[in-house]
Order: C-alpha cells, then sequence, then structure tokens
C-alpha cells in the first residue's frame, strides 16, 4: 500500500472512533438523479448557486441538494453536512445517494468523500487552486491524507496551469486534472418580452441613456445630482432608475419629484418624450429591458454602508458597461475582475458619478466596457460549460446503462 494511501486509511481509523455525536435528521431522497453540491466561502458558496441554478434550468428533472455555504436557493434541497464520522457518512452517502458531488474547493472531508467514492458517486472537484485544499479535522500528528483524499475525485478542475502542475506533482492521475478558470459569480441572463426593446428604441429616438439599477432610496439624491449636472453638457441624456424594491421606489419617487426634473412613470403608462430627464420604474422585474436598452448602468447599494452591493455580472452579461460605489464588499471579486478588464469603474460621489456618465455614456467608450466585460463573462462561463457537460454525459449514461 503506497504512503499516499496509508494516509487516508489512518484518518479513516481515527474517523471510525471518537465521542459519539448525533446524526443530523436526513429528508427523504427524491426519486431520479440528484447532484450534491458543496462549497465552502461565501464567494465560493454563490458561485456554486450559480452554477446549480443553471444545472438546473437545463436539466428540469435532475434534483439539486446544496450544502456548505451555498445560500439556499428556491426548489433546492438544502442537507445538513454529516461529522466525520465513517458510519455517519456511509449513512449519508447511503441515504441520499447522490449520483454526483460538485465540491467547491475550501476544504477536504476525507471521511464522506470516501463514503461517497465507496457507494459509486462521481465525485467532482472544483476551484483546486495552487494551495490545494487541506483535510479538516485530521489530527495534526497524522500523515496528511489531502493527497490520497484529492485521489478519490473522478475529475478535479484546478485554478490554472500552475494548479494543475502542482496536483501532478502530488502524484494524481494526469486524465483526471484539468486547467481551469476559478469558480466565480455569474448569472443568467435577464430576460426581456419580445419586441418591448424595439418598440422603446423607437420612443427613446437615439437619446443617450445611462441607468441607474437596483437603486436605494438613499442613493436617490445623489444619482439625480449627477443627472442634473451631467445634462448641463448632454441636455438629451435620459436617466433610468430602477428601484431595488417596491419600497425603495416609493422614497426615490417622492427625490425625483423634489429634483424638479421632468419625470414619466413606465409602470404608470407614461410614455417618454424628447422633454422626459428621468424615467421611473417600480421594481425589478423589467431590468431585463433596461440593460439592454442602457449602455451604461450605476449599480446600487454601492454608495451606502452595510449592503454590499450587487452582482454586476447581472448588468455584464447584458452588454452593460458598470460604474459603483466603494461599498461592493460582498461580489468585491466579480468587481475586481471587471475593473481588472476594464469593463466596470468606482465611482465615490455625484460629482464623479457625472464624469463617469459624461463619459462613458458615448457608445464607442460603453461599447469597449461592455465588451471586455464580456470577455470576463464567457472565461468563467466555460468552466461552467465544461462542468454540466460532464455531469450530463455522465447522467445519460448511467441512464442507458
Amino acid at each position: 500500500m503506497s504512503g499516499r494511501a496509508l494516509s487516508l486509511q489512518a484518518y479513516l481509523a481515527t474517523a471510525r472512533k471518537g465521542a459519539a455525536t448525533d446524526m443530523p435528521a436526513l429528508p427523504p431522497r427524491p426519486a431520479g438523479p440528484l447532484v450534491w453540491a458543496y462549497a465552502t466561502g461565501k464567494a465560493r458558496g454563490r458561485a456554486m448557486a450559480d452554477l446549480c441554478a443553471r444545472l438546473d434550468n437545463q436539466y428540469p428533472d435532475v434534483t439539486l441538494a446544496i450544502s456548505g455555504d451555498i445560500p439556499a436557493q428556491p426548489d433546492m434541497l438544502s442537507l445538513p453536512v454529516p461529522p466525520e464520522r465513517l458510519s455517519m457518512c456511509s449513512t449519508f452517502a447511503t441515504d441520499i445517494a447522490p449520483d454526483v458531488v460538485l465540491w467547491g474547493g475550501g476544504e477536504l472531508r476525507p471521511a464522506l468523500l470516501f463514503a461517497l467514492s465507496q457507494a459509486g458517486t462521481r465525485l467532482m472537484a472544483l476551484d483546486i487552486d495552487a494551495e490545494a485544499p487541506q483535510a479538516t479535522s485530521a489530527a495534526r500528528w497524522l500523515p496528511d491524507p489531502s493527497a490520497a483524499t484529492l485521489a478519490l475525485f473522478d475529475q478535479i478542475y484546478a485554478t490554472g496551469e500552475a494548479a494543475a502542475r502542482r496536483l501532478r506533482r502530488m502524484g494524481l492521475d494526469s486524465a483526471r486534472i484539468h486547467a481551469a478558470t476559478p469558480l466565480t459569480e455569474s448569472a443568467m441572463p435577464l430576460p426581456c418580452p419580445e419586441g418591448l426593446h424595439d418598440e422603446l428604441s423607437g420612443l427613446l429616438a437615439g437619446r443617450p441613456v445611462w441607468l441607474a439599477a437596483r437603486l436605494r432610496g438613499l442613493e436617490a439624491r445623489d444619482v439625480l445630482a449627477a443627472h442634473r449636472q451631467a445634462i448641463r453638457l448632454n441636455h438629451r441624456l435620459l436617466l433610468v432608475i430602477v428601484p431595488s424594491d417596491e419600497d425603495e421606489a416609493l422614497r426615490i419617487t417622492r427625490a425625483a419629484e423634489a429634483s424638479q426634473m421632468r419625470i414619466c412613470n413606465w409602470d404608470a403608462g407614461d410614455t417618454p418624450d424628447e422633454n422626459t430627464q428621468v424615467m421611473l420604474t417600480e421594481g425589478p422585474e423589467t431590468l431585463g429591458l433596461w440593460y439592454r436598452v442602457a449602455p451604461l448602468a450605476f449599480l446600487g447599494g454601492s454608495l451606502l454602508t452595510g449592503t454590499g452591493g450587487e452582482n454586476p455580472f447581472e448588468a455584464a452579461a447584458l452588454g452593460t458597461a458598470i460604474l459603483y460605489g466603494p461599498n461592493v464588499g460582498k461580489h468585491l471579486g466579480s468587481y475586481s475582475r471587471l475593473v481588472e478588464a476594464g469593463a466596470a469603474r468606482i465611482v465615490r460621489d455625484a460629482d464623479s458619478l457625472a464624469a463617469a456618465v459624461l463619459q462613458l455614456v458615448a457608445p464607442d467608450q460603453a461599447a469597449q466596457m461592455a465588451h471586455a466585460g464580456w470577455d470576463v463573462i464567457t472565461s468563467g462561463a466555460e468552466l461552467v460549460d465544461q462542468v454540466i457537460a460532464d455531469v450530463s454525459d455522465f447522467l445519460d449514461k448511467k441512464d442507458a446503462s
């Protein structure tokens, strides 16, 4: 037996012992194919949630189960994770019997992964970086079981060639290792009613448009002040405001009326004309339309502390250049990628927002940023597409056997 295998056997020997621990109650397993996704870390959890949403959209007959730091999703089964006790992990593996496991980097749970492998589950590791994940709960005096645990995976998607080389040097099967992009948040393109985009484009008659998306009421004053500055130099410029929800819409409407600019309310049936300066909507339900209409968008929740900002890939997926404030900690990695690519720019107040809008609403400038954003979106989508294709191929072969 190799030293690598011995390290895992030593870990499993300790996992058979230990103090008694209550086994979390498991729900009944739904009929049909089941894919279980697990991830640690908030950013990775959101990214895995996006992947699962795409998988669910393409294969509605497959049950999606999620655990760890993946946020709860409609129509997906939330599962408790068993303690690292081999008997409990074996119970989980046989009772839930996932066909496929998507394991999102971060940490390894050797007893659980061993039990799943023994049960015949296909194991896929995503977002494995150059440092490689470490086994959780492994005693310091034990030989490190990480390499042996990674060897249980049928497919390993490493974050780049350097990470893939390190895994090969650990003695893992090269055929199972794939150099890929990091697992990052994405966004399904928001829908738009057929024909409405063309109708609205005709109404706007080529006017330059910028969008304040998912805006909060406390940000409205800065956004409206920025627009007032901008229309002094570009009098045909139109601002469309989409609030984050109906409650914020009331606050935004009051702020817009107090600004004394000429406004119309799209959801109330008003139609913009050449004199309209601000167009209001009542909620984010029609954002798919407005991202398609506006080449440039300021993303709300980013000028306020405590909100964490909005997912910028929602806008980038529909070819919109992005402006945002400094408070985007919830999605900092995504904004950083877009800024590095030249697809997003930070603003800090009404003055800097006005200056950015005047510069970037120009078609050539907005198109350049939008193209950069699309490159980021498509690079992240490659991993998602590859994983979904792998899952689909395995389930098809299993169904045929």
